[in-house]
């Protein structure tokens, strides 16, 4: 592999990381603080896709689009919020996956329904195509590039908001004790919609950013939800610092596994059983690393409680 491919690889890495952050971040604070564990956050990112792509062709503007899309996911989020999982946060794990799993059904199916199954396409907004010179004979797609820093803008902002103002240390205090924060007069009830409906908001700006590179399709939510869950057992539950760092190190593994190994593969293998084996390994790499890292740090790399 050429040092012009490794680095496109690790931007795309980069890339894929800060979309997983977006969808992870509001996920570890529904289970961080919550309890509670919401299967159907990955729909929410195909929901903002869907969204983004539809109102792109309805005002022919990303940029509308994506200021619609915006408070239309956090609306979804906070219905879906209201309708079934509030009703939920008191039943036990088993019941929260076999509810959130009905939803993802339901959205999926419902997805069909209005959009039919065939994939849409974004376009890409004429103020980031193109591509820039990273260096000579590399070019790269400015409008990846653009992902990456909206990603770590809104990383920086979620930190400040978390670290730095009295809801952020109302979301940290009910990630460490749920029970004395409702003990000391706080709505609890308030706080779970609020934390809801903003994960909701971040899983569906993920999914917008990302409808102009992807496919937009039922069910795309689905690998995104996996890879988040890993993500967030990686960095600690209810710990944003962590999930930014287990979200960038998780897209890293993903995007360079799928790369590098086929070629590793090949000084052992002939080249069709190294493609066959090394795409085979390089599925396996992220949860290999995920055991690694919970054998050493049970609790994750920066759990929130008693972190």
């Amino acid at each position: 592999m050429t040092i012009q491919l490794l680095l496109v690889q690790a931007l795309n890495g980069l890339q894929l990381g800060v979309l997983l952050f977006l969808v992870a971040a509001g996920l570890t604070l529904v289970f961080g603080v919550m309890d509670f564990i919401n299967l159907a956050h990955g729909v929410q990112y195909m929901l903002g896709a869907y969204l983004g792509a539809s109102l792109a062709a309805l005002t022919g503007s990303f940029w509308w689009a994506l200021l619609l899309a915006l408070p239309a996911a956090l609306a979804i989020g906070l219905l879906l919020e209201w309708l079934v999982f509030r009703h939920l946060y008191d039943r036990d794990h088993l019941s929260q996956v076999l509810a959130t799993f009905g939803v993802i059904l339901f959205l999926n199916q419902a997805v069909k329904a209005v959009w039919g199954t065939a994939p849409l396409q974004m376009p890409v907004p004429d103020l980031l195509s193109g591509g820039i010179s990273l260096m000579p004979g590399l070019q790269y797609p400015v409008y990846r590039l653009a992902i990456l820093v909206a990603g770590l803008a809104i990383a920086l902002l979620l930190w400040l908001l978390v670290e730095r103002t009295r809801a952020g240390a109302l979301v940290r205090a009910g990630a460490s004790n749920r029970p004395m924060l409702a003990a000391l007069g706080i709505d609890t009830g308030r706080l779970f919609m609020l934390v809801f409906g903003f994960g909701a908001m971040l899983a569906g700006f993920a999914g917008v950013m990302a409808a102009p590179i992807l496919s937009v399709e039922p069910g795309m939510g689905d690998t995104v939800l996996i890879l988040a869950f890993v993500v967030i057992v990686i960095g600690g539950i209810g710990s944003v610092r962590g999930a930014f760092l287990a979200a960038l190190l998780v897209g890293l593994i993903e995007t360079l596994g799928r790369s590098l190994m086929p070629d590793l593969m090949r000084i052992f293998l002939a080249p069709a059983p190294a493609r066959q084996a090394g795409a085979a390994l390089a599925s396996m790499l992220v949860y290999v690393a995920m055991a690694a890292i919970l054998a050493f740090r049970p609790r994750g790399l920066f759990p929130a409680r008693g972190g």
